[in-house]
């Protein structure tokens, strides 16, 4: 499943250079939900004096006792930059989401689940700043937000592993590992996410950083639409190969599908859906 849906989405998904393909992803990705059984919607916002939308697939829970507990949500962004056919940035992470609501739809979840593919995160994080400021300003609170952003890259080589300025921990040399990002309100998701790990995907190799406030002294944790959500006093996490950090195709025109590693992916599709089902 996780090779057909990137097959479906690698390829260029910009605004204004490859606007047809930005909307076809649109459909594909709801056009899987509703095969999937979600309740699907979009949120429009408008940007670049265009209309654009966040597709939203809504998993009711399967427990009555769930009534008036917020939502959890799964998230992963559909556009690209320009010029890159983005199979890791952020094909991958879709791929993931995707996996992850086939897997749970079934299951009697705890509460609802929400799985949103946000638009325009390459472009200021447009589309999930718009969908938080919703959320706040309807009053509306969220258990979390789990956002999938690049995957897909992993490399066994010694050195293949950089570190970000500034990253208080120390990093492995050997990019095998996911990344689980958090800020200080979140994490209690950071923990729950290193737990579904060990417990259910021992092979997977997490490591995670939980920054001060919002991230403001580490800019490169703020990279992808978890921010919007911090920047709303939501709590939410990254899950991540890192980016450039170790993958070197990162916002290239070498982005492709070729290069992504699926057994890599299958393990973190098997660990956000442990953490889906274990979640209060």
């Amino acid at each position: 499943m996780l090779e057909r849906h990137l097959r479906a989405l690698v390829g260029e998904r910009h605004a204004i250079s490859s606007p047809a393909a930005l909307r076809q992803a649109e459909e594909y990705l709801a056009t899987q939900m509703r095969l999937l059984e979600l309740d699907v919607s979009t949120q429009t916002f408008t940007a670049f004096k265009g209309t654009y939308r966040n597709i939203i697939g809504r998993l009711p829970a399967g427990d009555r006792k769930a009534v008036g507990r917020p939502p959890l949500i799964i998230a992963a962004h559909y556009d690209t930059v320009n010029n890159s056919p983005g199979a890791d940035d952020n094909a991958s992470g879709l791929a993931v989401m995707l996996d992850v609501a086939r897997k749970v739809q079934n299951s009697p979840v705890a509460r609802e689940v929400r799985f949103i593919a946000f638009c325009l995160e390459e472009a200021d994080l447009i589309g999930s700043l718009a969908y938080a400021a919703s959320l706040r300003n309807a009053g509306e609170d969220i258990s979390g937000a789990l956002v999938l952003e690049c995957v897909g890259f992993a490399s066994a080589k010694e050195g293949s592993q950089l570190t970000p300025p500034g990253v208080p921990i120390k990093v492995p040399g050997v990019g095998d590992f996911l990344a689980v990002i958090g800020n200080q309100a979140s994490a209690h998701l950071v923990g729950a996410m290193e737990g579904a790990a060990k417990r259910h995907v021992p092979d997977l190799k997490t490591v995670s950083l939980i920054v001060p406030g919002n991230g403001e002294q580490l800019p490169d944790t703020r990279r992808s639409d978890h921010a919007a959500f911090w920047h709303h006093g939501y709590p939410a996490i990254m899950l991540t190969d890192t980016a450039n950090f170790r993958n070197p195709h990162y916002h290239r025109s070498t982005d492709t599908l070729e290069t992504l590693d699926l057994d890599f992916m299958r393990k973190v599709s098997k660990t956000v859906t442990a953490m889906v089902r274990m979640w209060p």
